[in-house]
């Protein structure tokens, strides 16, 4: 045998062992990936029962109803969809109507997703780009979020209707 067929041989057998390797990772990996999905491709894609997804948009205004045993129903929307949640346990804090959630659970033959993680989000910044992007359209989004500082209260020496004149310490 050659050096040249010894080194082509040599090759080959890395590159079989490095595909061996990669095959045994993606499928490890495969059970534990979770997508993520809005309401709206929920209705447009029809995803097979039994299928494992996170679920992200808005608490539905009027959805939520909690039964005995921690059991809660309530229905997630990006304003052209909606997909009913059921859901058993101690729902986050944060957790209320108009709020973005992200549930990770799998949707039933009758298309109600049964969640078994339920995340409140916080804050905008972690709303999902279609349902911003749903809410802008509308006209429903809200900038910022929070209520504006008066004009004159970064002022020193302005006096503040509930504490009085400030002091300059």
């Amino acid at each position: 045998m050659t050096r040249k067929s010894r080194r082509l041989i040599l090759i080959a057998a890395c590159g079989a062992v490095l595909a061996l390797a990669l095959g045994l990772i993606l499928s490890a990996m495969s059970g534990s990936i979770v997508f993520f999905r809005s309401p709206a491709e929920v209705a447009a894609q029809g995803v097979a029962p039994g299928t494992r997804f996170r679920l992200g948009g808005l608490v539905k205004d009027g959805s939520v109803k909690r039964g005995p045993d921690q059991n809660v129903e309530f229905s997630v929307t990006d304003t052209s969809a909606t997909v009913p949640v059921q859901y058993r346990g101690l729902l986050p804090d944060l957790f209320r109507e108009g709020q973005g959630i992200v549930a990770e659970g799998t949707l039933d033959a009758g298309g109600v997703f049964r969640a078994d993680t339920v995340l409140a989000k916080h804050d905008e910044n972690y709303m999902p780009r279609e349902v911003a992007d749903a809410l802008k359209a509308q006209g429903r989004w809200q900038e910022g979020g929070g209520k504006e500082a008066p004009k004159d209260a970064a002022k020193p020496g302005t006096a503040d209707a509930t504490l009085g004149q400030r002091s300059e310490r």
